[in-house]
């Protein structure tokens, strides 16, 4: 059986995955929905890029997983997808959820949309954090307001040095055995860099009609896909 590590995106904490958490236990498998430092109920804990590959790549080796499949959602596909690269053959699969991926040198704010400077600008006018969404910014994303509200009361700022220091990859991520979950109404084609990973034969593409955060507007769904991914 598989054991499933849960790592969600920016603001989050393992709490985004309890509605995904007790299917896959259901099935036989182990889930470990991880929070990442300075986050949730980690909040105030100093924290880079790099502290949080070793946060996932120290809960496999401490727990001793086996046949992971390790699952990144949103900004955390970029540690994921290192700390995929650095547990061997203790992975059996990487799934990013609707997530950017790591490219070697490069960073979360290096591929902002508006440009690494306006978003370091953000950084900086507050205080060092990237602060999490309000409703109006949910809106169009498949949520109940009663899982905007969740998503709103849950959310943490996230630490700027996570965003804004280089990724490390001693290999092409196209050589990983890997899933890539595209959730519609965020938009619907992946971007340019997952887009030519998805040539590699080791890639393959699942979409779903949602939102960016699926483990909470349809989590029975992404549940499913999951279970298929270990399969």
């Amino acid at each position: 059986m598989a054991d499933f590590v849960l790592v969600a995106g920016a603001w989050l904490g393992s709490w985004a995955w309890d509605e995904v958490v007790p299917p896959l236990r259901a099935a036989g498998h182990g889930a470990c929905p991880l929070t990442l430092s300075g986050l949730a109920e980690k909040r105030g804990v100093p924290a880079g890029q790099q502290t949080h590959v070793r946060d996932i790549v120290d809960e496999i080796e401490r727990r001793d997983l086996r046949e992971v499949v390790l699952v990144g959602h949103s900004y955390s596909g970029i540690p994921v997808g290192q700390a995929a690269e650095r547990v061997g053959d203790r992975l059996a699969r990487v799934v990013f959820v609707d997530s950017e991926v790591p490219v070697d040198g490069g960073s979360f704010a290096s591929g902002w949309w508006q440009g690494r400077a306006a978003f370091e600008a953000v950084l900086a006018d507050n205080d060092g954090y990237w602060p999490p969404l309000g409703p109006a910014d949910l809106d169009g994303q498949g949520l109940t307001d009663e899982q905007i509200a969740r998503l709103v009361q849950g959310s943490t700022p996230h630490p700027a040095a996570t965003l804004t220091e280089p990724a490390v990859l001693t290999r092409s991520l196209a050589e990983l055995p890997a899933t890539y979950i595209k959730c519609l109404l965020d938009g619907p084609e992946p971007n340019d860099t997952v887009a030519g990973l998805l040539t590699s034969d080791h890639w393959r593409l699942v979409t779903m009609d949602t939102g960016h955060w699926p483990m909470l507007s349809q989590p029975a769904e992404l549940a499913r896909i999951l279970l298929a991914e270990a399969g």
